[in-house]
């Protein structure tokens, strides 16, 4: 696969000159070439799905900060191939929780286009997700024991992520402290894991192990506050799916657990089942976009992103550690 796939694939909102995916675009052409394979099936329609699903594109956030913060934290050339691997397993579970996410959302739009869910219905999807998450396995097969045991947790506090949120849909008691629960059990799990892996497979100590760690729950915990902002602020050609998607789907949101504090009206809305829809959910997007909610969810993202920067602070001076950051960096000018 060309490098210029691999960097055209991570980091979009960057300028060119800083795009902090050009020093690991050898490293991520390599991730891009065998998750190509690994998406292969003897089953036609299990291949058809996986490669929809993944060929669509995405940032390849995850593997781009994986492959960073190994070299950051000066991981050699000689065992490239194991963070490689590392990020394509990660990527794997990453892309079998989407598909099984719009199963479970009913979603119907994803990356821009008709989510797998929509055009392959719910049986097919869920047996490629479930494809997927063994062929994250097979990968991660190569490691010892205590790395394979870092992926698997972070499934677990996937499933476990995702059931909490079920269970505070259209909940307006959901706080703020539920809210990061969530959050960092279904979306940092797999950058704390991914930082974990990479500065483990670079030999580095076991403090920089954990402030590896550490940095990547910031890094996750900020990227899907801004995600939720997203979500509500748009546009559907931006964020590739439905304005208010998780408002609809009765979703505790950064921006409606924020805003069900403040609004007595916003809160009976969100509360209510079977009126999400038409004039009331058009209510509620516009309370939502209220400036000081808003405001409030930013600073918080701020918050995270200030953590994952002094982290990274840490590290000896190097390309690739200015790389990494700028990819932090890169998650509040996510915003619009």
């Amino acid at each position: 696969m060309k490098r210029a796939k691999a960097t055209q694939l991570a980091a979009a909102s960057t300028p060119e000159t800083l795009n902090p995916a050009r020093l690991v675009e050898a490293d991520l052409a390599a991730v891009e070439a065998k998750l190509a394979r690994l998406l292969d099936s003897k089953e036609p329609i299990i291949a058809e799905i996986c490669h929809y699903l993944v060929d669509a594109g995405g940032k390849r956030l995850r593997p781009t900060f994986i492959m960073l913060v190994y070299r950051a934290c000066g991981g050699p050339d000689a065992r490239v191939d194991e963070p490689i691997d590392a990020a394509i397993a990660l990527e794997l579970i990453h892309s079998a929780t989407l598909l099984h996410d719009d199963i479970i959302d009913r979603g119907l739009l994803r990356r821009g286009k008709p989510s797998a869910f929509a055009r392959y219905g719910f049986g097919p999807s869920l047996i490629a997700g479930d494809y997927l998450f063994c062929r994250a396995f097979e990968v991660s097969g190569r490691f010892e024991e205590r790395l394979v045991r870092t992926a698997a947790q972070a499934c677990i506090q996937l499933t476990e992520g995702e059931v909490m949120e079920s269970r505070f849909r259209h909940n307006a008691a959901a706080s703020l402290a539920d809210y990061i629960n969530v959050i960092d059990r279904k979306t940092a799990s797999l950058f704390y894991a991914g930082g974990k892996l990479a500065a483990e497979l670079a030999r580095v100590s076991a403090r920089t192990i954990d402030a590896m760690a550490k940095l990547g729950t910031a890094m996750g915990l900020a990227f899907q506050m801004v995600d939720d902002l997203l979500d509500i602020l748009g546009p559907e050609e931006k964020i590739g799916k439905p304005v208010g998607s998780d408002l609809r789907a009765g979703i505790p949101s950064l921006p409606v657990v924020l805003g069900v504090e403040r609004s007595p009206e916003l809160r009976a809305l969100f509360q209510n089942r079977t009126q999400m829809e038409g004039v009331a959910f058009e209510r509620a997007l516009d309370l939502l976009r209220d400036p000081e909610i808003i405001g409030a969810a930013r600073r918080l993202a701020a918050e995270q992103i200030a953590i994952a920067r002094a982290i990274v602070g840490q590290l000896e001076p190097s390309p690739y550690r200015d790389s990494l950051a700028t990819l932090i960096d890169d998650q509040t000018s996510r915003e619009v």
